[in-house]
C-alpha cells in the first residue's frame, strides 16, 4: 500500500480508502466485516462513511453503515488501527435525517445532533475527519446545462463562519480531530481557509468530490487548490458508479447492480457518456487492463489526490480496486487517455 498525508494534519492515510456506503443495503453486515477485514490485511487504513449512509438514502437504512462499522469496531478492538471518515448533511429536504422531523440544515444543534449519532453508532468517542457532504446553501448539481444563478439565493445560507466555530466546539471537545468538505466549489473552499486562518479556526483538510475519467472538472479550479493548499482530493466514484468498469453498455443491467437496482444512474447516461466508456474501454483492452483497472489507477497517479475512495460490493471488486495501486500510468498510455478525454470532454459534470 502507498501512504499520503491528509492535507497538514500530519496523518497518513492510505492511498486507498475504503468507501462504505453499500454496507447495510447492497451489502449485510458480515460482508461489511469481511471486506474491513481484508482491506485493513491490505494495508487500508482510512475508511470513509456518512451520518446518511446506505445508499440510497432512506429513513429505514439512515444510520445502517455507521452501526456496522461500529460493531466491527467492538467486535475486533482496533478502532486505534483505522483513520475515520465520517460526514454531517448539508442542507435538503429530507425530514428524518433530525428527531424533531426538520429538514436538514447545518446549524449548531444540527450538527451537534448529528455528531453525537454518528459516535454513538460508530461505537466511538472521537471521529478523526469530519465532513461536510455538501454545501449548506444552494449549489447547481450533476450534468446541469444552464447557468445557476447564485444571486437568486442570497440570503438562504447559514454563515460558513458559524458552521467552522460549531466544527471548532467538536475539536475542543474531542469529538473530532480534523475537518473536512466534500461536493465543495473553488470558491467555498478558499472561503474556509480564508475564515479558518482569520479566525483561528480548523483549517480543512480535505476535498471529497467525484473525479473520474468521464468527470475530470476537478483539474481545472479545484486542482489547483488543492496542490496550492494542501487540501488533498479525496476522490469518490472513481468508476462512475460502476459506468466505466463496461458493464452497463449497450443497455445492460447486470443483476444486482447499484443502477439495476436503483435507476439512479443518471449522471452517467448523457449523450457522450456511452461513446467515451466504450473509448476507454477499449484502451484498456489495448493496455492489457479490466477496464476497472484503466480507470482506477487513473485516479490513483493525479498528483493533486489524497485518497482514492474505491466502494465495492463483492470481494472480487474489492481486491482489484486495492490491488490498482501497483498499476502504473506510463506516459503513452496517459497521452492515449488524454486523447479520448478531448474527443469526450467531461461528458458526464
Amino acid at each position: 500500500m502507498l501512504y499520503r498525508k491528509l492535507g497538514r494534519t500530519g496523518l497518513d492515510v492510505s492511498l486507498i480508502c475504503l468507501g462504505t456506503m453499500t454496507w447495510g443495503e447492497q451489502n449485510t453486515e458480515a460482508e461489511g466485516f469481511e471486506q474491513m477485514d481484508y482491506a485493513l490485511a491490505q494495508g487500508v487504513n482510512f475508511f470513509d462513511t456518512a451520518e446518511m449512509y446506505a445508499i440510497p438514502p432512506k429513513a429505514e437504512t439512515q444510520g445502517a453503515t455507521e452501526t456496522i462499522i461500529g460493531r466491527w469496531f467492538k467486535a475486533r478492538s482496533n478502532r486505534d488501527k483505522v483513520i475515520l471518515a465520517s460526514k454531517v448533511a448539508g442542507r435538503g429536504a429530507m425530514n428524518w435525517l433530525r428527531s424533531d422531523g426538520s429538514t436538514v440544515e447545518q446549524t449548531p444543534a444540527q450538527m451537534r445532533e448529528a455528531i453525537e449519532g454518528s459516535l454513538r453508532r460508530l461505537q466511538t468517542d472521537y471521529i478523526d475527519l469530519y465532513q461536510l457532504h455538501w454545501p449548506d446553501r444552494p449549489m447547481p448539481w450533476g450534468s446541469n446545462p444552464t447557468v445557476f444563478n447564485y444571486n437568486a439565493y442570497k440570503g438562504q445560507e447559514n454563515s460558513m463562519l458559524a458552521i467552522l466555530e460549531t466544527l471548532q466546539s467538536f475539536v475542543k471537545e474531542g469529538k473530532i480531530r480534523h475537518v473536512g468538505l466534500s461536493n465543495e466549489s473553488a470558491w467555498g473552499t478558499m472561503t474556509y481557509l480564508a475564515l479558518s486562518e482569520k479566525h483561528g479556526l480548523p483549517r480543512m483538510a480535505s476535498i471529497q468530490n467525484a473525479y473520474n475519467l468521464l468527470n475530470r472538472t476537478y483539474e481545472t479550479a479545484l486542482g489547483e487548490v488543492s496542490m496550492r493548499e494542501d487540501i488533498g482530493l479525496l476522490a469518490f466514484s472513481p468508476l462512475a458508479q460502476g459506468y466505466l468498469s463496461g458493464k452497463y453498455l449497450d443497455g445492460a443491467r447486470p443483476a444486482g447492480a447499484r443502477t439495476t437496482l436503483f435507476n439512479r444512474g443518471q449522471r452517467y447516461e448523457t449523450p457522450n457518456a456511452e461513446p467515451a466508456i466504450k473509448a476507454y474501454v477499449a484502451l484498456a483492452k489495448e493496455a492489457g487492463l479490466h477496464p476497472a483497472e484503466l480507470a482506477q489507477a487513473f485516479v490513483n497517479t493525479r498528483p493533486f489526490l489524497g485518497a482514492n475512495i474505491i466502494g465495492a460490493t463483492t470481494m472480487e471488486q474489492l481486491s482489484m480496486a486495492i490491488h490498482a495501486v501497483n498499476i502504473a500510468m506510463p506516459a503513452d498510455l496517459e497521452a492515449k487517455i488524454n486523447a479520448v478525454h478531448h474527443t469526450y470532454c467531461n461528458p458526464c459534470p
